[in-house]
């Protein structure tokens, strides 16, 4: 049965070979660290952070948990985790400000949690870098889900399929439309010869649109094929990537067809 992480009291300590501060920090280790998937998570409230951890290191993830955004770059830096789950409001660095910081140094993924499902705390979030998004409190399984969503498609960047790029010119795996060339092998992207830095978001989502370009993808088509969502998800998810996108390859690269979607003008 799906838990729902909203509990009162955490009777028992999460195993650690490691405590820094206090013993509400932890650094989950185990003989198979270097095969599990490592979690940066920070969050101020020990019982949520405590609880969650636990749930995550049950279904076999290695967790750093951190109570503060001072912390949590210190832990980012030194451990380099495979994926980082945020809260917003965190003390020190809140949690924006640290997805930005961490945005500036890697392309790993990042999650932001919140309290709130209001549109500035999301959108906040998403324009500083994040990947996804969930609202607490958050059901565990849902939450494991999303993380495993996020992994996939960054693991494989370019979505292991081959499509006809209709209305795009195709030499030795780059696509061109125009001034924007798109390396599909090589995973580069560049516009008038100069090279664009995409976090692999970015990169599914660009990928998704010279997949079928002059083709309108709808919102929850992007969900469903970048953000591997197999239920609905937020579309506003789609919206913010689509605006950093724009940003990066041109404003009138990928165009809004209202009331249905976006498509990449061939």
């Amino acid at each position: 049965m799906n838990q729902v992480i909203r509990v009162n009291r955490v009777n028992r300590q999460a195993p650690s070979d490691r405590c820094t501060g206090d013993d509400t920090t932890t650094r989950t280790e185990s003989n198979g660290m270097a095969d599990q998937t490592h979690v940066l998570f920070v969050e101020d409230d020990d019982v949520i952070r405590e609880a969650t951890q636990l749930a995550l290191e049950r279904d076999g993830f290695a967790v750093t948990a951190m109570p503060d955004g001072l912390s949590g770059l210190e832990a980012f830096r030194a451990d380099r985790p495979d994926i980082a789950l945020l809260d917003v409001m965190v003390p020190g660095l809140d949690g924006v400000s640290l997805c930005r910081r961490i945005r500036d140094e890697s392309t790993v993924p990042v999650i932001m949690l919140s309290a709130r499902a209001d549109s500035i705390d999301v959108v906040l979030g998403l324009e500083a870098g994040a990947d996804d998004y969930v609202t607490k409190p958050f059901d565990g399984a849902v939450l494991v889900a999303r993380i495993r969503a996020v992994l996939r498609r960054f693991g494989h960047a370019s979505g292991g399929e081959k499509h006809d790029e209709g209305g795009a010119e195709v030499a030795g795996g780059v696509l061109t439309f125009g001034e924007l060339e798109i390396d599909t092998e090589g995973m580069e992207v560049r516009r008038a010869g100069l090279p664009v830095a995409l976090t692999p978001t970015e990169m599914r989502l660009l990928l998704e649109f010279s997949s079928a370009p002059g083709t309108v993808l709808s919102r929850d088509k992007l969900l469903e094929r970048v953000w591997d969502y197999g239920w609905g998800g937020d579309t506003r998810v789609v919206d913010v990537h689509v605006q950093r996108l724009r940003t990066k390859i041109g404003q009138d690269r990928i165009e809004t067809v209202r009331g249905f979607g976006y498509k990449l003008k061939a």
